[in-house]
């Protein structure tokens, strides 16, 4: 980004410093009265405040944090920009602020309850990232695991008040939510496991009064996912809808929120479908490289029984990502990416839960907790074929969140702690890691036929994900594919097992994905595609000047944003 401010200027070993300014100081009144609100993303941030207590979760802490957003846009509104790093963060808070309040308006935030991102996930998920070296941290997580009944009884509080006012999570979503809960209550579930393993660094147990306080903390949390299934089973089940699909009007605002940007929805799902197509074609193509008059599902079958794409248990999983992250770390800082040394540290672990998924999580600001890439393996499952995953390691490590999230969150020396760790847009943030895994294509590293097979596959669910989510949610006619007229489960079943090839259990959750968290599944391929426009403009426009290396150093340092206060900052 060009600099207009003369507070802005370049030290001895090249970084640009920038001296914080007026918006910079509401920006970061923003973000530490957030941490307060919110222990539990002050754990993912690696921010140390109230890390042994939970967010109110209750009507009453909604209303906490929609103050606070429309506090900090008055004050917004009457701060001067100094300069174009200024402009961006004026821009993006009132984005990101408004939409906030815009959602609180409209209520229906007192009642999600989906498969994948409501409190049931985030309340277990945050002991994935606290530390547990030292006795003392044991106790902080203790007392946490102790806060755990409260925030669930919060939880169900703004539960019953949404139910109240009509909004209900479709059945769909609490019958799976059951599920979930009964995976957690059990002896073999996270929170028995958890107590039962505690250990420090050195491998020593917790003194007999520790683990007796710890043990009695994890049970009472299990106690509390019991009684919050029996809130489903008893007190939701029967309010909720059947229907899956939100509307065309709430579907506009959920899409709002994981893009940043209002799209045109019947031009996207139209694209969506020519997505699918033409991947199908090249799909189609590469079978063919890999067994000649192969179809798609012979040359997958082939690859799932080739030794040569095959991991061995979980031990040999992880050091394969690790090996490949850093092999791509290696080979492209210095050529098409500026990574600063604390960045170039990542870790790859075997996620605790079962669910399946591979995720990424960011450093500390201090790096003290690097960045790290997690599988979350489903139980009893011992081999991997690296064909169908590579991709996905690129999008997840390096060249994708990793770079992208870690990077950020080093440029202390140019954006704000809100701008750097706080601001999120999934259509910006998956949409980088969608153009990573391209870029990699690009670079020649998916040339074996097997590997490239596995990456449009993975392109393929992405393509089907845009059609299904604004399709379903929206009302519009189902494709001919699948026999045209009003979408249903078994049509959208039909469609989505015809471009994805995982297992029926992976595909029948992600679908239950795109049913219950409207908008966030089409942000990936909506933001690789604004992605791939603003390099190509960027490269029509410089010509034989233009410099890939700087075009992602321009990107990466504007943060996660809007994808139209991307395009716009990227412009100018």
């Amino acid at each position: 980004m060009t600099q207009t401010s003369s507070d802005t200027h370049t030290s001895a070993d090249g970084t640009t410093e920038r001296t914080p300014t007026a918006i910079d100081a509401i920006a970061e009144r923003h973000f530490d009265a957030t941490m307060q609100l919110s222990p539990i993303e002050a754990t993912y941030l690696g921010v140390p405040v109230r890390q042994d207590e939970y967010d109110d979760l209750s009507p009453a802490g909604h209303d906490a944090r929609a103050e606070l957003a429309r506090a900090t846009l008055a004050d917004l509104a009457t701060a001067e920009p100094a300069d174009d790093i200024d402009r961006v963060t004026v821009a993006a808070m009132r984005e990101r602020l408004q939409l906030e309040i815009d959602i609180h308006e409209a209520g229906h935030h007192l009642g999600e309850v989906n498969v994948l991102a409501c409190p049931l996930q985030s309340l277990r998920d945050v002991y994935d990232l606290m530390p547990t070296d030292t006795e003392e941290q044991w106790a902080t997580i203790t007392r946490r695991l102790t806060a755990l009944p409260t925030a669930l009884e919060q939880w169900r509080t703004s539960l019953s008040t949404a139910a109240d006012r009509g909004h209900v999570s479709a059945k769909r979503q609490i019958e799976a939510c059951i599920t979930q809960c009964d995976d957690l209550v059990g002896d073999d579930g996270f929170f028995t496991k958890f107590a039962t393993g505690a250990r420090t660094k050195d491998g020593a147990p917790l003194p007999d009064a520790g683990q007796q306080e710890l043990t009695a903390a994890a049970q009472g949390a299990a106690a509390a996912y019991g009684d919050l299934r029996t809130f489903f089973e008893t007190e939701l089940l029967h309010r909720a809808p059947t229907r899956d699909a939100i509307g065309r009007e709430r579907y506009q605002l959920a899409s709002r929120t994981f893009l940043g940007a209002t799209v045109d929805l019947e031009e996207t799902y139209a694209w969506g479908q020519q997505e699918t197509a033409r991947l199908a074609a090249e799909m189609e193509r590469t079978a063919d490289r890999i067994k000649p008059g192969a179809t798609v599902k012979d040359a997958i079958a082939a690859l799932g029984v080739d030794p040569a794409y095959q991991l061995h248990g979980t031990d040999e999983l992880q050091r394969w990502m690790q090996t490949k992250a850093d092999e791509v770390m290696d080979l492209l800082g210095g050529t098409h990416f500026d990574i600063p040394d604390p960045v170039r540290t990542i870790e790859c672990r075997i996620a605790p839960t079962h669910t399946g998924g591979i995720y990424y999580t960011g450093p500390s600001e201090d790096f003290t907790r690097p960045g790290r890439m997690w599988w979350s393996v489903p139980k009893g499952v011992e081999t991997f074929g690296t064909w169908a995953e590579l991709s996905t390691v690129y999008h997840e490590g390096v060249p994708g969140h990793h770079l992208q999230i870690a990077q950020t969150t080093y440029r202390a020396e140019l954006l704000n702690r809100w701008r750097r760790m706080l601001c999120w847009v999934s259509g910006h943030g998956e949409g980088w890691a969608l153009y990573a895994e391209r870029l990699m294509v690009e670079l020649g590293f998916m040339d074996d036929p097997g590997n490239y097979l596995g990456f449009l596959d993975a392109q393929s669910l992405r393509a089907a994900r845009v059609v299904l989510d604004i399709g379903i949610h929206c009302g519009f006619e189902a494709p001919a594919e699948v026999g045209g007229g009003e979408w249903t489960y078994d049509k959208a079943w039909q469609f989505l097992s015809a471009h994805a090839n995982n297992d029926e259990a992976s595909l029948r959750f992600e679908l239950d994905r795109y049913l219950g968290w409207p908008g966030q599944a089409p942000s990936y391929k909506i933001g690789e595609r604004i992605w791939m426009q603003l390099r190509d403009e960027t490269a029509a426009r410089e010509g034989d000047s233009f410099d890939a290396k700087a075009f992602h150093r321009r990107a990466l340092d504007v943060g996660s944003v809007g994808l139209d206060v991307l395009v716009e900052a990227m412009r100018a």
